[in-house]
């Protein structure tokens, strides 16, 4: 699985802060520290040997001993003021107080002993050094889904196990089925479980407040070949200034609403469902459209059709003339 961009950045930043107070340090001891490969490591020193501060002369890079590398130890000659204690203001402080609150809070932390001490060391002193400011934030994170369900999905995710749920889809079809879980995430309010269905032999996505029923199995999760799990997922999902597709899918497409969150969801009286989305990645949205063409009755605006129209009879044309003589696509 694609490693994700501010996991490696959390990683970069570690090695030099351990590097820095730990002196020379053999490759494999570094790599099974990290939870990564000592080729892996290798290529993170390569990462940091580029990157230091603006002017980005080799005064101002990152420095390690190369010929210690070379023998397998890395030893890190010059931090480029990477380790300096950070200062706050008070503002900055104040919202990384909210935020590390609403990180101890939520199930995934909560779910990892390990994992929920650390975020509340950090906050501890963070609100210590933060004084009466800290104090006035209260973070109250809402629910989201029975909480025997989150229980049993956080414990998953954190002992990497198998789960077997009972789903109930958007259009109210229960079904069963084992996953191994990938990741949650949340977004515009709503939690959702990315995992690798077994019974698709896909990833889906399956929104946690209409989870039914979730079991921890035995069965240890498998690895699974898979990009980063959230990329297709939030794909269409922007900021406020994005445009705004709107889609109207028969009943068959109403997974549409389920798999990607909408900016609004709308019943119409014959059956279909009217989807707004949020759109940055115009060829994410021109991928959904054709491999759901069946169940697309109308697209908004006119660009986003003709983009889609002009996509498909290019695919089309790929495949040469059809039996007869006329052009495919072309009938």
């Amino acid at each position: 699985m694609a490693e994700r961009a501010d996991d490696r950045l959390v990683r970069l930043l570690g090695l030099v802060a351990f590097l820095d107070d730990a002196g020379p340090v053999r490759v494999e001891e570094l790599a099974q520290r990290f939870g990564v490969t000592p080729q892996q490591v290798r290529e993170d020193v390569d990462a940091l040997w580029v990157s230091g501060t603006p002017g980005y002369m080799p005064d101002d890079l990152i420095d390690f001993d190369a010929y210690s590398l070379e023998g397998g130890l890395v030893a890190l000659t010059q931090a480029r003021g990477m380790t300096r204690p950070l200062r706050l203001g008070t503002r900055e402080a104040v919202a990384l107080v909210a935020a590390l609150r609403a990180m101890h809070a939520s199930p995934a932390v909560q779910a990892d002993p390990g994992r929920a001490s650390v975020v509340a060391s950090a906050l501890d002193k963070l609100a210590a050094a933060t004084g009466e400011a800290a104090s006035a934030v209260d973070v109250r994170l809402a629910g989201d889904g029975d909480p025997q369900v989150v229980a049993a999905v956080t414990s998953a995710l954190g002992e990497q196990r198998r789960l077997h749920l009972r789903y109930v889809n958007a259009a109210d079809v229960a079904s069963e089925r084992d996953v191994d879980p990938l990741r949650l995430v949340t977004q515009d309010g709503s939690m959702y479980l990315v995992a690798w269905c077994l019974r698709a032999e896909g990833r889906r996505t399956f929104r946690v407040d209409r989870i039914l029923a979730a079991q921890v199995l035995d069965t240890p999760a498998a690895e699974h070949d898979v990009r980063d799990p959230d990329a297709d997922v939030w794909a269409s999902v922007a900021h406020e200034a994005a445009p705004v597709a709107t889609l109207v899918l028969a009943s068959a497409g109403r997974w549409v609403a389920e798999e990607v969150p909408a900016e609004s969801v709308r019943d119409l009286p014959d059956g279909s469902v009217e989807v707004r989305l949020r759109v940055t990645n115009p060829a994410w949205l021109r991928r959904l459209l054709l491999a759901n063409a069946p169940d697309v009755l109308s697209v908004s605006p006119p660009e986003v059709a003709r983009d889609a129209a002009s996509a498909a009879r290019d695919a089309l044309a790929a495949y040469g003339p059809a039996p007869g003589g006329t052009p495919a696509g072309r009938a």
